[in-house]
């Protein structure tokens, strides 16, 4: 009995002092558990093993530390960490974590909003019956997560008093005084930087119009305190990629096909951000500034629907500009069917619905690439065929 309380006091000192939870705050709270298990323990408690010990610990402290709690596996039993976005910022070191979150980076739908629309347009600007240039798909990845991460510190750089008085955004890094404005700054320019190296790889053309995008991703965050529509501003600046993903393979835009996709994009916006503004309707009431959930209250769902026609119409004008083939329209299908059951499902006064129905529009984007992608490569099939018929003539 004395080497194992001998063992068992030696963990917990050793756990106590890691960091004094600077560092790995998880392990911290994971030692407080330790230590307030064993001061309340009996004699007989103390003969458990510390695996047993450790794993009540660690599923109690779950709530606390959900980046850390195990879950159960089919594999003999095993048990392995969860991984996500939010999982690898708190893993990060602790003067970096609030940059991270700052760039928004535990939470990465943002990323992918900004990004599918440059997929589109890079895969209907691929040669008929190629796959999208790989390298660009890379490239624009890379851009949008930098200028996410910019446009999240812009935003909150002139939102740092709105954000104090709501709930949901009061632990935001300027907000809760963790980054000064005097280092956000700096670390907004070391992010344009990085966006303006990933631009320069591009020619004349797509830097112009990159360029030229830099003042809507100044100015959106104002746009709240001044109209009812800063969901439509915040679309002119979400989507312009696909005007960028075309110039950048083609050398400049095809205005018949880039500027139905950019429009449909644009009302793409307006449904999903739309949706997420009724999540934070009553504080934005309270604080004074102003959505299109505001705007639309319990008419909510005729203007989405709204939006999904014209969102519709534009890819449809899009892909017959393109030149897109039958899967691509089988795909718009399957994206009007999603839409339709995201508008006819949403309950506007439940903040948890609303995120959900937000968040897959994720999955809504792919499923467009996709069909893109697959549209173009049915096209060398339907050329060959035409050449065979030509032939047999």
């Amino acid at each position: 009995m004395l080497p194992a309380k001998l063992t068992s006091q030696l963990t917990l000192n050793v756990l106590r002092r890691i960091h004094y939870g600077a560092s790995y705050p998880c392990l911290y709270s994971l030692s407080n558990g330790l230590l307030h298990m064993d001061r309340g323990r009996t004699r007989d408690v103390s003969l458990q093993s510390d695996s047993s010990v450790l794993r009540r610990v660690f599923y109690s402290q779950s709530a606390i530390c959900p980046s850390l709690r195990l879950r159960e596996t089919q594999n003999n039993g095993r048990r392995s960490f969860s991984l996500s976005a939010a999982t690898i910022v708190n893993s990060a070191p602790s003067p970096v974590q609030p940059y991270l979150r700052l760039m928004r980076l535990d939470k990465p739908i943002g990323t992918w909003l900004l990004y599918l629309p440059c997929t589109w347009s890079i895969a209907l600007a691929a040669d008929p019956g190629c796959l999208p240039h790989l390298g660009m798909l890379t490239l624009f990845g890379t851009g949008a997560l930098l200028m996410r991460g910019a446009g999240c510190t812009i935003n909150d750089m002139w939102d740092r008093d709105f954000d104090k008085k709501v709930s949901r955004t009061a632990t935001r890094p300027i907000a809760s005084g963790e980054i000064s404005r005097s280092q956000a700054l700096a670390f907004l320019g070391g992010q344009l930087s990085l966006a303006l190296g990933v631009l320069l790889c591009l020619n004349y053309y797509s830097i112009a119009l990159g360029a030229a995008s830099l003042s809507l991703v100044v100015t959106y965050p104002l746009m709240k305190r001044f109209t009812y529509w800063p969901q439509f501003v915040l679309g002119l600046t979400f989507n312009w990629g696909a005007l960028l993903g075309w110039s950048a393979i083609k050398g400049s835009c095809d205005w018949s096909v880039c500027l139905p996709l950019y429009f449909s994009g644009v009302m793409w916006t307006l449904i999903y951000d739309t949706i997420y503004a009724h999540q934070d309707k009553e504080d934005d009431v309270k604080v004074g500034v102003k959505s299109t959930a505001l705007r639309f209250q319990e008419q909510t769902k005729p203007w989405l629907s709204g939006f999904t026609v014209a969102m519709m119409s534009g890819l449809v004008l899009a892909g017959v500009n393109a030149e897109q083939t039958l899967p691509y329209y089988t795909v718009l299908s399957a994206v009007a069917i999603h839409l339709t059951y995201q508008i006819y499902t949403l309950d506007i006064n439940k903040p948890e619905d609303c995120w959900k129905k937000f968040v897959s529009n994720r999955n809504l984007g792919l499923l467009l690439f996709l069909g893109i992608v697959a549209g173009n490569l049915w096209k060398e099939r339907r050329e060959t065929l035409l050449q065979n018929e030509e032939e047999i003539r």
